[in-house]
């Protein structure tokens, strides 16, 4: 519709200048016409022709134009726009002392003529020099304007929301992990996990009271720390059951990851494609890795499941296997490591007392 409008105007403005054109002729080729009109109509015929044919051209040029411009990377848009408004005003400052030289009147056309060139040229200068330092420039004016017109074009993934299960608050790291900084993005809690913190904080339970009300602590306590960063979530399915199956289809919604360190809940939503951070895998990665052969010192705190194992602790949670460790329980010794299993639910250490590694070696 627009551009039939172009074209329309152009051609009523061509077929106008046409017509009233035969009135700029001289007097002495008007007095030889004998049939005005009769001209009239036929230069508005060729003033329309020819309007069409610009019109046509202007409308081929302005979509050329526009369709650049919304292909162009928004920062090189605003950037090229700020380069011609201050070369413009550069120019107009430069320029300004011309219009006061005395300059006789028959080269008079020589301001104008200096003021349009001029303009063109530093105009033109402002946009080169917009193109190589723009995001300088958007960084000065606003820090944070240079990454989000990254991520409006691509150039850079804009931080995922993280929404956090139950466990992952009660467990308590994540507010130590938050603190680091090395978690970004948004982390999203939603109602009925407040809800089930509150049912378990209400339990007759002791154990789960104790849990439920470290993990509302720990909630309140990063809601004050990073209030920016943590979002309540009101969202609820009547028609699911389960909190776990709720957090994974919220997660599935807002196509955001899944934050627990719950092994059965992170293989669930694994199967159905929903991306997961496991806090126990983060762990993992992060500790010091103990290979056969290296000793370790260790308090064997109690009997294991099989026969003659003792079974203690490292200082970052790991549980350690000793064999024939029963007989040491409530003791310190120096045990060496015979090997290890790794799994999202944790790690296990498995080895045996110095002396009967030297016995056996």
């Amino acid at each position: 519709m627009l551009d039939a409008i172009i074209i329309l105007s152009f051609f009523l403005a061509g077929a106008g200048i046409g017509f009233f054109a035969v009135d700029l002729l001289p007097a002495d080729v008007l007095a030889q016409v004998t049939n005005r009109d009769g001209l009239s109509s036929v230069t508005a015929g060729f003033g329309g022709l020819l309007g069409l044919v610009c019109g046509i051209a202007f409308q081929t040029t302005y979509r050329r134009i526009e369709d650049r411009i919304r292909s162009m990377p928004p920062d090189i848009l605003l950037t090229r726009a700020v380069g011609l408004v201050l070369g413009l005003l550069v120019a107009n400052l430069m320029l300004a002392p011309v219009f006061l030289l005395p300059i006789p009147w028959e080269f008079a056309f020589i301001k104008p003529l200096t003021a349009i060139l001029g303009s063109i040229i530093v105009g033109f200068t402002g946009i080169s020099l917009a193109d190589a330092q723009g995001r300088a420039l958007l960084r000065l004016i606003n820090p944070s304007s240079v990454e989000t017109l990254l991520v409006a074009e691509g150039t850079l993934k804009p931080s995922i929301t993280k929404v956090l299960d139950t466990s992952c608050i009660i467990d308590g790291r994540i507010a130590d992990l938050l603190a680091t900084g090395f978690l970004e993005g948004q982390l999203l809690v939603p109602q009925f996990v407040l809800q089930e913190l509150q049912y378990v904080a209400d339990a007759a339970n002791e154990n789960k009271r104790t849990r439920g009300r470290r993990g509302l602590d720990i909630l309140n306590h990063m809601k004050e720390q990073f209030p920016d960063r943590l979002v309540i979530h009101s969202a609820d399915y009547d028609d699911i059951a389960t909190v776990d199956a709720k957090l994974v289809r919220l997660a599935q919604e807002i196509n955001g990851a899944l934050l627990t360190n719950d092994y059965n809940l992170n293989k669930v939503a694994t199967v159905q494609k929903v991306h997961v951070l496991n806090i126990n895998d983060l762990v993992a990665a992060v500790r010091p890795a103990y290979l056969p052969g290296d000793a370790i010192e260790l308090k064997i705190l109690r009997a294991g499941k099989e026969p003659s194992q003792g079974v203690g602790y490292l200082s970052d949670g790991t549980m350690v296997v000793v064999e024939t460790g029963d007989r040491y329980v409530g003791d310190e010794l120096r045990v060496v490591v015979t090997s290890s299993l790794q799994t999202s639910a944790g790690r296990m250490i498995f080895a045996r007392p110095e002396e009967s590694a030297a016995v056996s070696s």
